[in-house]
């Protein structure tokens, strides 16, 4: 279920927001409202990831990305590989629910 925020549906994304310095690209994987910018301000950070290390560098905390998967969080393409290679699916519970 999407959150509500003064009697507003809240439409919640997993992207990435880039971290780092100029020309060393890191980035958090973070639960943002849709209709904020990039680097905006975020609800929750579940996680990293870091391209340039051989190979890949993805940690994901498993238990807060499925609840946010469970309250309707829509990955970006991105976020959606990043969390299909860590594993990481909607829970059963949430998939019978809908």
């Amino acid at each position: 279920m999407p959150l509500k925020a003064h009697n507003m549906l809240v439409m919640l994304k997993i992207r990435l927001r880039r971290v780092g310095a100029k020309k060393k690209p890191s980035y958090r994987l973070v639960v943002v409202d849709a209709r904020a910018p990039r680097d905006g301000a975020s609800v929750s950070i579940i996680g990293h990831y870091n391209p340039l290390t051989d190979p890949e560098t993805v940690v994901i905390d498993e238990e807060e990305a499925v609840k946010w998967l469970d309250r309707g969080a829509q990955p970006t393409v991105t976020a959606a590989r990043l969390l299909s290679r860590a594993g990481i699916k909607k829970s059963k519970t949430a998939k019978e629910k809908a």
